[in-house]
């Protein structure tokens, strides 16, 4: 007998298992066709990484914008140096240059 002829007697049995043929025909339908697939659930769990992450930073922001505020109604310096900063707002006496590079 040939190689492949011993190699076929001994793998026939176990590709006709019924109970690997089940069990294969199972994977493929969770995988593929059911309402709640693998591939679907992958896809959400990434989705749901990604919304994390956003929730997170936005959270991060919330608390930074609250200490900003926070400083800006308690501290009548860190106001005025605010204004200047971002409105170019000034004293009556003084004059701004904006440089843009």
């Amino acid at each position: 007998m040939s190689f492949l002829a011993k190699t076929w007697k001994f793998i026939k049995p176990v590709f006709l298992n019924k109970y690997l043929i089940v069990l294969l025909g199972f994977a493929v339908f969770i995988t593929f066709f059911d309402q709640h697939n693998l591939i679907q659930r992958w896809e959400t769990y990434h989705k749901i990484r990604q919304l994390e992450k956003e929730y997170k930073y936005y959270q991060d922001e919330i608390t930074n914008d609250k200490l900003e505020m926070q400083k800006l109604q308690n501290d009548d310096q860190y106001l005025e140096k605010f204004a200047r900063e971002h409105y170019h707002m000034k004293n009556e006496d003084e004059e701004i240059f904006i440089i843009k590079n």
